[in-house]
């Protein structure tokens, strides 16, 4: 599975918390993440993890568009509600994405944990199906 990490600046270390518990779940995986907080997970945890541009310099849409080509399969996004942001049309895009293709996104350590348990008992093969249907219509 491809996973995108996300995380805005006051939920990094709640990211880097998450990473680090769920490391032998994620290490089974393809992780994709934002600039620093990629750099920080990769730190934490010595996962592999591909960064892009941090969020605000596009990022999010590098990400979007992984969604955009049907070759992202969840997102954990820790999403800071008290503080705004900068890049939020780009925020609000990747969410619209999100739902435009179907794709499980988790903005807080409450779902991200259960769609971690969920990738864990095999709960997301159904991706596997999406991912490959997708290539037959290219």
């Amino acid at each position: 599975m491809n996973i995108a990490l996300i995380a805005h600046d006051k939920k990094k270390q709640d990211m880097i918390n998450f990473t680090v518990a769920y490391r032998p779940v994620l290490k089974e995986h393809s992780l994709y993440a934002t600039g620093t907080t990629g750099l920080k997970i990769e730190e934490a945890t010595g996962l592999s993890v591909f960064r892009f541009q941090s969020g605000p310099l596009g990022g999010d849409q590098q990400i979007g568009a992984m969604i955009a080509d049907n070759k992202m399969d969840l997102i954990i996004f820790f999403k800071d509600p008290l503080t705004a942001q900068p890049h939020e049309p780009d925020i609000a895009a990747l969410i619209r994405l999100c739902d435009v293709y179907q794709i499980p996104l988790a903005s807080n350590m409450a779902s991200a944990e259960l769609f971690i348990h969920a990738l864990e008992r095999g709960d997301f093969q159904w991706r596997h199906v999406v991912r490959s249907k997708g290539e037959d219509l290219k």
